[in-house]
This record gives structure tokens, sequence and C-alpha cells, in this order.
């Protein structure tokens, strides 16, 4: 009973974060912003930004730059200084550019991902551009407040045991594959912008994003993990869909995860699907929002019928929740 109170609770009542925009101006052109001022642990820091200019040598001269960028998180302390290390970094990559004889509006992306175990403070995103032969530096503030995750102990048969403790060169294969995706940044893959859709109508969730897992083995040993998404607790057969447009870059049958889908839907960010039943879509596919792409199950390691919806940024897992807002500012920068 309480983790079905819990899961009602997360559904009506997660933390939503809200924008904000800034603008710069230079000589020759201004640069708008657009960023969430307050995330927690496990969210990603996005931004925007749109280049404007009225320049007619920068118009002229647009398919000879090479734009380019870089955000990099900074923890501040009470001082008010930057930690040498930042948390969290990743480049920009351009997502539209419109231009006519008068105007130019020329837009960059980038995310970075946040740990689960990024602890709440005063942040700085610094960022660094380089477009139209400038180079300019802005920072915007940016706080991560506090986010509780669950502890839970999950008691694994021997069928589940052994494949959760499989070291056979064919389970570290797939790990290695599907980790080097994961890594994977094509800066051209700009496929979906706007918010994801949950993968099925249900609500009911039985293991949540970051949740703290021991699994105890059938011999008594046990070992200690994150849950890297979310487990909705679906029947065998009910449909799984694509949470956003996007190209499928694996449709496989896994050991551990059973039959699984992953997703690219901008450079660097996946969407995965596991323990399905039945596969409707192949490697190479394009998908949009929606798309039936496989049928939910319990193959691989798991303890009864259900589906793991994961996200990944630029390697990391990240809350697919975080996924179901505006998280690219798509609608706030058509304003």
């Amino acid at each position: 009973m309480k983790r079905i109170l819990l899961s009602l609770f997360l559904v009506f009542f997660t933390f939503t974060a809200f924008s904000e925009s800034k603008t710069f101006s230079y000589n020759d052109y201004t640069i708008k912003a657009f960023y969430s001022p307050s995330l927690q642990p496990g969210d990603a820091v996005f931004v925007r930004l749109i280049f404007e200019t009225k320049n007619k040598k920068l118009i002229k001269s647009l398919s000879e730059s090479k734009e380019s960028g870089s955000l990099a998180v900074f923890r501040v302390d009470d001082k008010g200084s930057l930690a040498e290390k930042s948390v969290t970094k990743s480049d920009f990559y351009r997502i539209k550019c419109k231009a006519d004889k008068k105007t130019l509006r020329l837009e960059l992306l980038t995310g970075a991902a946040l740990s689960t175990w990024t602890k709440p403070g005063n942040f700085v995103s610094k960022i660094s551009t380089k477009a139209f032969n400038s180079e300019q530096e802005i920072q915007l503030p940016l706080s991560i407040v506090k986010k509780e995750f669950v502890s839970e102990t999950i008691k694994l048969d021997k069928r589940n045991t052994a494949i959760r403790t499989d070291t056979s060169p064919e389970r570290k294969r797939q790990i290695e594959s599907l980790n080097n995706i994961f890594a994977t940044k094509n800066f051209d893959s700009v496929y979906e912008k706007s918010a994801f859709s949950a993968p099925t109508p249900a609500t009911r969730r039985t293991s949540f994003f970051g949740d703290r897992r021991v699994f105890a083995y059938s011999d008594g040993t046990s070992s200690t993990t994150l849950h890297y998404g979310i487990d909705y607790g679906i029947p065998t057969g009910s449909e799984v869909r694509s949470c956003g447009k996007g190209r499928v870059v694996m449709a496989e049958d896994r050991i551990s995860t059973g039959w699984s889908v992953c997703i690219e839907h901008l450079p660097g960010l996946y969407s995965i699907y596991y323990h399905m039943s039945e596969l409707k879509v192949e490697k190479g596919q394009t998908v949009n929002t929606g798309d039936l792409i496989g049928l939910s199950g319990a193959t691989g390691l798991a303890t009864g019928p259900h589906l793991h919806w994961e996200v990944r940024l630029n390697w990391e897992a990240v809350s697919p929740d975080f996924f179901t807002t505006d998280f690219a500012f798509e609608k706030e920068s058509s304003l």
C-alpha cells in the first residue's frame, strides 16, 4: 500500500522545472538564453541559445562560420567563488537556422546530466560560445534542490540470480555494445525537441528512477545498485510506444533486459525500453512519437511483467519525468 501511495504521489506531484530567459547584447548580435534556474539531482541542465543579427556581413558569412559552444556547471561556495572542477559539462549543437537578406536567427542547444548524487546548493552554468568569429562567455544561475530517493531490497530467485551474476563473454559484449551507444553523440541527430510522452498510459509504477537498490541473491549474498529508469507494472502484451521521434539504434534480445529497444532522439539523448515480449521495430528505423515499438513482458531479469523505461544523456541515466516537460524550451523560444 505504501508503494502504491508513493507511486500516486510521484505521478501527480512530480517536481516541475520552470524556465527563464536572459538576453545578452553585443556590437553585432544578441544572444538569448533559455534555461531552468532550479533543478533536482537526476535532472538535466538544458540551455537553448538564440543568436540574432542584422549585420549583412555576418549573414553573408554564415556558411563559413564554425559556430560552437560549451556548457560547464560549477558549484558556488558561500563566498560566491566557483569550484575548480565542474559537476557536469556538454557541447552545443545547431538545431535551427533561419536567414534572409535582413536577419539571421541561429539556434544552438545542449544538455548535461546531473548525477542523482548531486548535493543541493547554488551553482552556475558557465557558457562559452564562439559564433561569427566572436568569443563570448555568459553565466546563468542554477539552484539544485533536494530530492528524496526510494530505498528497496529485491529478493531474486535462482533464475534471476543467475542472470544478475552472469559473467559470460556474451553478456559482457552486450553491456559494452550498449554503453558504446550511450557514449555516442552524433551532432546531426536532431529528431525531437518537444516534450516526451510516456510510453504507456499506465500510471502504476512499481519502481522509480534513482531507487537505491539491494539485490538479495538466492545464495545469501547481495549487491547494491541504482535503478536507472521507471518500471510500469503492466500485463504482458501491453502496447509500448515511442516517447518521441527518433531513430532506432538497438532492437534485440539481451540477457539482462530481454527484448529491448533503444531510440536516439538528440545528440547524446536516448530512450530505452526493456523486458518486452515482442518487438515491433528494427534497428535503423525512424519512429515518431506514439509509434508502436513493442509489447510488454517479463523477459530478462524480471520478477514479473512490467516495462522499464529509461533515458540516457551523454551516457548518464537521467530522470524520464524531466523530459515530459518542455525540456528544450521549444514552446518558450517560439513565443
